[in-house]
């Protein structure tokens, strides 16, 4: 018995001793799950201060990045403005450089020719004084033999005298202008007449027309199109009238302004060889030949100017004068025009010992005006000196433009040569034809009056002026607008134009509308 009392005491206390053990542990364990836990949250604590940390080191990076970008375009700004200002007071004072270069100048030729007069007027108070010692004598010569009081003997000696001397200086003068009037009128025609026995030039036989020829009758139904649609094509895209009649194979174009008149020849010879012929194809070609054909002008232009060996041309300038291969003057080509009179120039400059590259250069320039004057107000001698002062020309260049039809002065020689070459290049037989200038001006001034409204954005007179084509900007004038501006056109044609017949106004509006399948 009391060992069963020891026993369960002894497996009583085991148990407790166990109990508390399994306590102890189960302690442990949930301590070791807290600190777990807190180190978890502390990591999760710091990486998310160092997530917040970098990012808003990261953010600072990039306003601070943004902000030297900023105060670098700032910067590169006020430098590019100073340098501009730099620039502007630079070319001031090269400015003030030139000015005051062209003041010495002048000063420098003012005492000159104060010096000169000076001098002459020292040797004519030597020669008056001269004079009036001589007539001093005579007076007392006078008054010694003729018994006359000085007043009278010096009012007759002055009589005599002035009457000798004016006889004399008549006389002289008349014999000397004989003289030289005989001289210059022989030498000139020597001059002249070598230059033009130097040179010969052909007749101009171009017209107002171009002739095309095809292949077969069957492709005037092609040009023509459905319903005229290609022929329309053509006509608005180049301002030609095209003329289509009963001649085989042949279609005639006609315009005033030969370049256009070009562009379309070239184009309808493209279209004709290519098979394709539409509206969209008509214009794509059209384009193409333009800008082939302006650096056809530059070429022409480069040409002219080696012929003549005239020296460096601006090229602005070189492409004017390749234009002038396309313009007529009385039916006259002016290129031509331009290189004969050149040519004449350059002779007779040489005969003289002048500039014989002067010469010819202010000779080639006198017309250059016309190579502009379908598309800029005035006359060609106000357009050629504006282009000629434009482009640094010699001022004997500028002069011999304006002088050569007689409104200006000639101020040289060689501007006195340019107008004669010009009138001989004109005079010449088989140069000009009287009735196409007046032609080209009365279409020139057609489509100039249907431009001067607003909205018009290019204006074609066709059918030899029997019609104006005008295309306006649709976004400008809408319908109503269109009728307005025809009418508004008829009445100024009317007030101001002469012309035989009638004139049709059509005033076109067109939107285009495109985009691209792919």
């Amino acid at each position: 018995m009391p060992k069963d009392i020891l026993f369960s005491v002894l497996a009583g206390i085991s148990g407790f001793a166990l109990g508390l053990i399994v306590m102890v542990l189960v302690s442990k364990l949930g301590l070791n799950r807290d600190q777990q836990k807190a180190s978890l949250l502390i990591s999760e604590a710091t990486n998310k201060a160092d997530n917040l940390v970098r990012q808003a080191v990261l953010e600072g990076k990039t306003q601070a990045y943004e902000l030297k970008l900023a105060a670098e375009k700032e910067i590169k700004e006020r430098r590019q403005e100073i340098q501009e200002l730099e620039n502007k007071m630079s070319r001031r004072e090269d400015n003030f450089h030139f000015r005051e270069e062209t003041l010495t100048n002048k000063e420098k030729q003012i005492d000159d020719k104060n010096k000169q007069l000076t001098e002459k007027l020292n040797v004519l108070e030597k020669m008056e004084r001269d004079l009036q010692s001589k007539i001093d004598i005579q007076v007392t010569e006078l008054e010694r033999f003729a018994n006359m009081t000085q007043a009278e003997a010096k009012k007759e000696l002055m009589s005599a005298v002035e009457k000798k001397i004016q006889n004399e200086v008549t006389a002289y003068i008349r014999e000397a202008e004989d003289d030289a009037k005989s001289i210059a009128a022989d030498k000139a025609r020597n001059i002249i007449g070598m230059a033009i026995q130097r040179y010969a030039q052909e007749e101009t036989l171009e017209r107002t027309v171009s002739v095309v020829a095809l292949p077969s009758e069957e492709m005037k139904g092609r040009i023509i199109g459905r319903e005229g649609r290609n022929i329309r094509a053509i006509e608005q895209a180049t301002g030609v009238d095209l003329i289509i009649d009963d001649t085989p194979e042949t279609i005639t174009l006609s315009c005033f302004d030969p370049i256009r008149r070009e562009i379309a020849r070239l184009a309808l010879e493209t279209l004709i060889k290519d098979g394709r012929i539409q509206p969209g194809r008509i214009e794509e070609v059209v384009n193409k030949v333009t800008k082939e054909l302006n650096e056809t002008i530059q070429k022409v232009g480069e040409e002219a100017v080696f012929k003549l060996n005239i020296g460096k041309i601006d090229r602005e300038i070189v492409g004017l004068i390749g234009r002038l291969r396309y313009r007529y003057s009385y039916g006259q080509n002016a290129l031509q025009h331009s290189m004969e009179v050149a040519y004449l120039a350059g002779m007779m400059a040489a005969e003289l010992g002048l500039n014989q590259t002067l010469a010819k250069r202010a000779a080639l320039l006198h017309d250059i005006g016309k190579a502009m004057d379908f598309e800029v107000e005035g006359s060609h001698i106000e357009i050629g000196a504006r282009i000629a002062k434009k482009h640094g020309e010699n001022a004997v260049v500028i002069n011999s433009i304006e002088s050569h039809h007689g409104e200006v002065e000639p101020t040289s020689i060689i501007s006195v040569l340019v107008a004669a070459a010009d009138t001989l290049s004109a005079a010449r037989p088989g140069a000009r034809f009287e009735s196409f200038e007046n032609y080209i001006q009365r279409l020139e001034q057609l489509e100039k009056i249907a431009t001067s409204f607003d909205g018009v954005e290019k204006t074609y007179a066709i059918q030899a002026g029997r019609e104006i084509r005008v295309m306006v900007v649709p976004e400008k004038l809408d319908d109503m607008a269109c009728h307005r501006i025809a009418r508004e056109i008829r009445e100024k044609i009317e007030a101001e134009l002469t012309y035989p017949g009638q004139i049709k106004v059509t005033v076109i509006r067109e939107t285009r509308a495109s985009d691209i399948a792919k």
